[in-house]
């Protein structure tokens, strides 16, 4: 596998991951080696560091952020400034994970140029190794391509087509559409991208896909055939606040114990049992006066003060 190591560092000893820094080039050698990907979301620096340190080979900063993180109806509204933010967070906290964000729609909707003017802006600014982008446009992979800058692809449900779509629908369900989806697939794998993901397709679809490309799928709703597997961390743990689509499978109740410690504090701090005496910082000894001694002198002193 294509592994860089890395120079001593205050990340060095994270855990046991740490040192193997996992490439594009390496995820084609997974998949060749029968090796499952594994990938998730991340949007800040806490959460990178807790899944790079389980060993997660693909981080994400996916503009699902805008609807897990910054409340947004959908991935539609999310900036590039908002996209830029948090994958700099992200990049503070990763070390041996790819590290891969999302481009925002708008983004690279426009010229060609434009569109590759801000995937330089994620790498040089940002610390992104790859940029994701939807729907097979074979034009701005090859020039991503030709820009050195990694490129991962995505079809099937692609959210910022929510519009046209007509809402999150399950897609390539006849086998004209799967062939459609095959040939956009083929179309991306020959434009240079390193990758491509595969959400909300019938896993059969998912399945011949794969076993056409040389490149990694990824798969989201796509069944168990994909190259590697993709869930948006927020859902892994429920902490979306809504109900989970079907194939998500959730690992933790983080929501549960989150509300518990919070309910916890507030009867704490209610019933004064938050902050211990313990928990306080106290007066050297030598400092310390009986209290309703110093109350009574700080009247006297007040009072010889006003006369």
């Amino acid at each position: 596998m294509s592994l860089t190591t890395f120079p001593g560092s205050a990340h060095a000893a994270r855990g046991p991951n740490s040192l193997a820094k996992v490439t594009m080039p390496a995820l084609t050698e997974m998949k060749r080696q029968g090796k499952p990907i594994s990938a998730l979301t991340a949007y800040d620096y806490s959460t990178a560091r807790l899944v790079d340190e389980a060993g997660i080979d693909l981080i994400l900063v996916g503009d699902s952020l805008a609807m897990v993180v910054l409340g947004y109806e959908n991935t539609l509204s999310i900036t590039m400034d908002e996209m830029l933010h948090h994958t700099r967070a992200v990049h503070r906290g990763a070390r041996r994970a790819l590290l891969a964000a999302d481009m925002p729609f708008g983004s690279y909707h426009g010229s060609v140029s434009e569109g590759v003017a801000n995937a330089v802006r994620f790498v040089k600014e940002a610390g992104a190794e790859a940029v994701k982008i939807e729907g097979a446009r074979t034009e701005l992979v090859r020039a991503l391509s030709d820009a050195e800058i990694p490129v991962i692809g995505h079809l099937g449900l692609t959210p910022q087509s929510l519009h046209r779509m007509g809402g999150y629908r399950v897609q390539a369900r006849t086998a004209v559409a799967v062939d459609h989806l095959l040939a956009d697939a083929l179309a991306l794998e020959q434009a240079g991208a390193g990758a491509v993901v595969l959400e909300g397709v019938p896993r059969e679809a998912a399945e011949s896909i794969t076993a056409e490309l040389e490149i990694p799928t990824i798969g989201i709703g796509a069944g168990p055939g994909c190259d590697g597997q993709i869930l948006v961390y927020h859902d892994l743990v429920n902490l979306t606040l809504a109900p989970p689509a079907k194939f998500v499978r959730q690992y933790a109740d983080a929501a549960a114990l989150v509300r518990a410690a919070l309910e916890h504090y507030r009867k704490d701090v209610e019933q004064h049992a938050f902050p211990s005496d313990a928990e306080s910082y106290h007066l050297p000894a030598a400092e310390r006066k009986p209290q309703k001694n110093s109350r009574d002198a700080m009247r006297i002193a007040a009072t010889q003060g006003k006369a």
